[in-house]
Protein backbone atom coordinates (compact mmCIF):
# COMPACT_ATOMS: atom_id res chain seq x y z
CA UNK A 1 0.00 0.00 0.00
CA UNK A 2 1.38 3.37 -1.03
CA UNK A 3 -0.03 6.68 0.17
CA UNK A 4 1.02 10.31 0.10
CA UNK A 5 0.57 12.49 3.14
CA UNK A 6 0.70 16.26 3.50
CA UNK A 7 0.80 18.43 6.61
CA UNK A 8 -0.17 22.10 6.57
CA UNK A 9 -0.78 24.79 9.15
CA UNK A 10 -3.70 26.40 7.35
CA UNK A 11 -4.23 29.36 9.74
CA UNK A 12 -8.06 29.11 9.65
CA UNK A 13 -9.67 26.33 7.65
CA UNK A 14 -12.85 28.35 7.16
CA UNK A 15 -11.05 31.45 5.89
CA UNK A 16 -8.85 29.33 3.62
CA UNK A 17 -11.29 26.62 2.57
CA UNK A 18 -10.54 27.51 -1.05
CA UNK A 19 -6.82 26.98 -0.58
CA UNK A 20 -7.39 23.58 1.01
CA UNK A 21 -9.63 22.65 -1.91
CA UNK A 22 -6.99 23.87 -4.35
CA UNK A 23 -4.35 21.70 -2.70
CA UNK A 24 -6.67 18.70 -2.79
CA UNK A 25 -7.44 19.22 -6.47
CA UNK A 26 -3.94 20.12 -7.68
CA UNK A 27 -1.80 17.86 -5.47
CA UNK A 28 -4.26 15.20 -4.32
CA UNK A 29 -2.53 13.78 -1.25
CA UNK A 30 -4.28 10.71 0.12
CA UNK A 31 -4.14 12.19 3.61
CA UNK A 32 -4.06 15.87 4.57
CA UNK A 33 -3.26 16.88 8.14
CA UNK A 34 -4.21 20.43 9.06
CA UNK A 35 -3.23 22.53 12.06
CA UNK A 36 -4.49 25.83 13.44
CA UNK A 37 -7.94 25.18 11.98
CA UNK A 38 -9.39 27.82 14.34
CA UNK A 39 -12.85 26.29 14.28
CA UNK A 40 -15.06 23.87 16.16
CA UNK A 41 -15.31 20.61 14.25
CA UNK A 42 -18.99 21.14 13.45
CA UNK A 43 -18.16 24.46 11.78
CA UNK A 44 -15.32 23.11 9.61
CA UNK A 45 -16.30 22.96 5.90
CA UNK A 46 -16.06 19.17 5.81
CA UNK A 47 -18.85 18.59 3.29
CA UNK A 48 -16.94 20.41 0.59
CA UNK A 49 -13.81 18.40 1.33
CA UNK A 50 -15.81 15.16 1.27
CA UNK A 51 -17.07 16.10 -2.18
CA UNK A 52 -13.44 16.24 -3.30
CA UNK A 53 -12.85 12.71 -2.04
CA UNK A 54 -11.84 13.37 1.57
CA UNK A 55 -14.75 11.64 3.24
CA UNK A 56 -12.89 10.32 6.28
CA UNK A 57 -12.13 12.79 9.07
CA UNK A 58 -10.79 12.73 12.61
CA UNK A 59 -10.48 16.12 14.27
CA UNK A 60 -10.45 18.25 17.38
CA UNK A 61 -11.56 21.85 17.18
CA UNK A 62 -11.80 25.09 19.13
CA UNK A 63 -13.51 28.37 18.37
CA UNK A 64 -10.96 30.85 17.05
CA UNK A 65 -7.82 29.02 18.16
CA UNK A 66 -5.76 25.88 17.61
CA UNK A 67 -7.61 22.90 16.11
CA UNK A 68 -6.25 19.87 14.25
CA UNK A 69 -7.80 17.66 11.59
CA UNK A 70 -6.86 14.65 9.50
CA UNK A 71 -8.75 14.59 6.20
CA UNK A 72 -8.35 11.31 4.33
CA UNK A 73 -9.36 9.54 1.16
CA UNK A 74 -8.57 6.32 3.02
CA UNK A 75 -10.64 4.95 5.90
CA UNK A 76 -9.26 6.15 9.23
CA UNK A 77 -10.48 5.68 12.79
CA UNK A 78 -9.78 7.97 15.71
CA UNK A 79 -7.49 6.49 18.35
CA UNK A 80 -7.05 9.41 20.71
CA UNK A 81 -6.40 13.06 21.39
CA UNK A 82 -3.95 14.15 24.08
CA UNK A 83 -3.92 17.38 26.06
CA UNK A 84 -0.35 17.87 27.22
CA UNK A 85 0.54 20.43 29.90
CA UNK A 86 -3.17 20.60 30.85
CA UNK A 87 -3.73 23.51 28.50
CA UNK A 88 -7.21 22.44 27.42
CA UNK A 89 -6.26 23.11 23.81
CA UNK A 90 -7.13 21.16 20.66
CA UNK A 91 -3.55 20.45 19.63
CA UNK A 92 -3.42 16.70 18.94
CA UNK A 93 -5.45 14.09 17.12
CA UNK A 94 -4.46 10.55 16.18
CA UNK A 95 -6.01 8.18 13.66
CA UNK A 96 -5.32 4.63 12.52
CA UNK A 97 -5.42 3.51 8.91
CA UNK A 98 -6.70 0.08 7.92
CA UNK A 99 -3.12 -1.15 7.50
CA UNK A 100 -2.48 -0.40 11.19
CA UNK A 101 -0.41 2.74 10.71
CA UNK A 102 -1.17 5.40 13.33
CA UNK A 103 -0.90 9.05 12.30
CA UNK A 104 -0.34 11.68 14.99
CA UNK A 105 -1.15 15.26 14.02
CA UNK A 106 0.30 17.89 16.38
CA UNK A 107 0.18 21.64 16.78
CA UNK A 108 2.81 22.51 19.38
CA UNK A 109 2.39 25.88 21.14
CA UNK A 110 4.30 28.69 19.46
CA UNK A 111 5.77 29.95 22.73
CA UNK A 112 5.31 33.70 22.53
CA UNK A 113 8.10 36.17 21.84
CA UNK A 114 10.52 35.97 24.78
CA UNK A 115 12.44 32.70 25.31
CA UNK A 116 12.31 32.86 29.09
CA UNK A 117 9.62 31.09 31.07
CA UNK A 118 10.24 33.36 34.05
CA UNK A 119 8.75 36.31 32.16
CA UNK A 120 6.74 34.54 29.44
CA UNK A 121 4.18 31.94 30.49
CA UNK A 122 3.65 30.87 26.89
CA UNK A 123 7.27 29.80 26.56
CA UNK A 124 6.94 27.72 29.69
CA UNK A 125 3.77 26.13 28.33
CA UNK A 126 5.61 25.21 25.14
CA UNK A 127 8.42 23.49 27.03
CA UNK A 128 5.93 21.71 29.29
CA UNK A 129 3.94 20.55 26.27
CA UNK A 130 7.07 19.06 24.71
CA UNK A 131 7.96 17.40 28.01
CA UNK A 132 4.47 15.88 28.08
CA UNK A 133 4.98 14.52 24.57
CA UNK A 134 8.33 13.06 25.59
CA UNK A 135 6.92 11.35 28.68
CA UNK A 136 3.97 9.91 26.75
CA UNK A 137 6.23 8.38 24.13
CA UNK A 138 8.52 7.01 26.83
CA UNK A 139 5.54 5.38 28.55
CA UNK A 140 4.02 3.95 25.38
CA UNK A 141 6.71 3.78 22.72
CA UNK A 142 5.03 4.09 19.32
CA UNK A 143 5.34 1.51 16.57
CA UNK A 144 4.29 1.70 12.93
CA UNK A 145 3.51 5.36 13.41
CA UNK A 146 3.85 8.70 11.65
CA UNK A 147 3.99 12.06 13.44
CA UNK A 148 3.34 15.26 11.54
CA UNK A 149 2.46 18.83 12.25
CA UNK A 150 3.51 22.33 13.07
CA UNK A 151 5.97 21.62 15.86
CA UNK A 152 6.98 25.30 16.00
CA UNK A 153 10.67 24.47 16.24
CA UNK A 154 13.32 24.62 13.52
CA UNK A 155 15.93 22.23 14.93
CA UNK A 156 18.87 22.35 12.50
CA UNK A 157 21.16 25.20 11.57
CA UNK A 158 20.01 24.89 7.95
CA UNK A 159 16.34 24.91 9.01
CA UNK A 160 16.55 28.69 9.50
CA UNK A 161 17.74 31.55 7.33
CA UNK A 162 20.38 32.68 9.83
CA UNK A 163 21.42 30.32 12.62
CA UNK A 164 23.39 32.83 14.70
CA UNK A 165 20.74 35.54 14.52
CA UNK A 166 17.97 33.14 15.53
CA UNK A 167 19.67 31.43 18.47
CA UNK A 168 17.83 33.77 20.83
CA UNK A 169 14.58 33.78 18.84
CA UNK A 170 11.70 31.53 19.90
CA UNK A 171 11.56 28.45 17.63
CA UNK A 172 15.34 28.03 17.32
CA UNK A 173 16.69 28.43 20.85
CA UNK A 174 18.91 25.63 22.19
CA UNK A 175 16.46 24.76 24.98
CA UNK A 176 13.62 24.26 22.49
CA UNK A 177 15.81 22.18 20.18
CA UNK A 178 16.88 20.05 23.15
CA UNK A 179 13.26 19.48 24.15
CA UNK A 180 12.32 18.49 20.61
CA UNK A 181 15.29 16.13 20.40
CA UNK A 182 14.11 14.49 23.62
CA UNK A 183 10.65 13.95 22.10
CA UNK A 184 12.23 12.40 19.03
CA UNK A 185 14.46 10.09 21.06
CA UNK A 186 11.63 9.04 23.38
CA UNK A 187 9.50 7.80 20.50
CA UNK A 188 12.27 6.48 18.31
CA UNK A 189 11.16 8.99 15.68
CA UNK A 190 13.14 9.72 12.53
CA UNK A 191 12.98 12.91 10.50
CA UNK A 192 11.54 11.76 7.17
CA UNK A 193 11.94 15.13 5.45
CA UNK A 194 15.63 15.40 6.24
CA UNK A 195 16.27 11.75 5.42
CA UNK A 196 15.03 12.57 1.91
CA UNK A 197 16.56 16.06 1.72
CA UNK A 198 19.66 15.82 3.94
CA UNK A 199 21.48 18.95 2.81
CA UNK A 200 20.71 22.61 2.28
CA UNK A 201 18.42 25.32 3.56
CA UNK A 202 14.85 24.12 3.90
CA UNK A 203 11.90 26.19 5.11
CA UNK A 204 8.15 25.73 5.56
CA UNK A 205 7.24 29.09 7.15
CA UNK A 206 7.79 32.69 6.13
CA UNK A 207 6.52 35.62 8.20
CA UNK A 208 3.66 37.80 7.02
CA UNK A 209 5.76 40.78 8.12
CA UNK A 210 8.12 40.62 5.13
CA UNK A 211 7.13 42.98 2.31
CA UNK A 212 8.34 40.35 -0.18
CA UNK A 213 8.60 37.01 1.62
CA UNK A 214 9.98 35.21 -1.43
CA UNK A 215 12.77 37.68 -2.12
CA UNK A 216 13.71 38.07 1.55
CA UNK A 217 13.50 34.29 2.06
CA UNK A 218 13.84 34.56 5.83
CA UNK A 219 12.22 31.21 6.44
CA UNK A 220 12.17 28.50 9.09
CA UNK A 221 11.33 24.78 8.90
CA UNK A 222 8.65 24.55 11.58
CA UNK A 223 6.53 21.81 9.98
CA UNK A 224 7.68 18.23 10.15
CA UNK A 225 7.06 14.65 9.05
CA UNK A 226 8.50 11.94 11.29
CA UNK A 227 8.13 8.18 11.32
CA UNK A 228 9.05 5.43 13.75
CA UNK A 229 12.16 3.47 12.86
CA UNK A 230 10.22 0.37 11.81
CA UNK A 231 8.61 2.20 8.86
CA UNK A 232 10.85 5.23 8.27
CA UNK A 233 12.74 3.57 5.41
CA UNK A 234 9.46 3.16 3.52
CA UNK A 235 9.16 6.93 3.18
CA UNK A 236 10.30 8.84 0.12
CA UNK A 237 9.55 11.78 -2.20
CA UNK A 238 9.54 14.42 0.53
CA UNK A 239 8.98 17.98 -0.62
CA UNK A 240 7.72 21.36 0.54
CA UNK A 241 5.22 23.12 -1.70
CA UNK A 242 6.80 26.54 -1.40
CA UNK A 243 4.54 27.98 -4.09
CA UNK A 244 1.48 27.67 -1.82
CA UNK A 245 2.95 30.42 0.36
CA UNK A 246 2.37 32.72 -2.62
CA UNK A 247 -1.29 31.83 -3.19
CA UNK A 248 -3.91 34.53 -2.66
CA UNK A 249 -4.53 35.25 1.04
CA UNK A 250 -2.10 32.48 1.97
CA UNK A 251 -1.23 30.78 5.18
CA UNK A 252 2.25 31.75 6.36
CA UNK A 253 3.11 28.03 6.21
CA UNK A 254 3.65 25.82 3.17
CA UNK A 255 2.49 22.19 2.97
CA UNK A 256 5.04 19.44 3.56
CA UNK A 257 4.65 16.13 1.70
CA UNK A 258 5.95 12.58 1.97
CA UNK A 259 4.99 9.26 0.40
CA UNK A 260 5.00 5.95 2.27
CA UNK A 261 5.10 2.46 0.74
CA UNK A 262 3.64 0.17 3.40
Amino acid sequence: MSFTLATWNINSVRLREGLVARLMQEEGPDILCLQECKSPVDKMPLEGFAALGYAHVVARGQKGYNGVAILSKLPIEEVGAMDFADLGHARHIAGRLENGVVIHNFYVPAGGDVPDRAVNDKFGQKLDYLTGMRDWFLDSRPEKAILVGDLNIAPREDDVWNHKQLLKIVSHTPVEVDHLSAVMAAGGWQDVTRADIPEGQLYSWWSYRAADWDAADKGRRLDHVWATGDIATSAHSSRILRGARGWEQPSDHAPVFATFDL
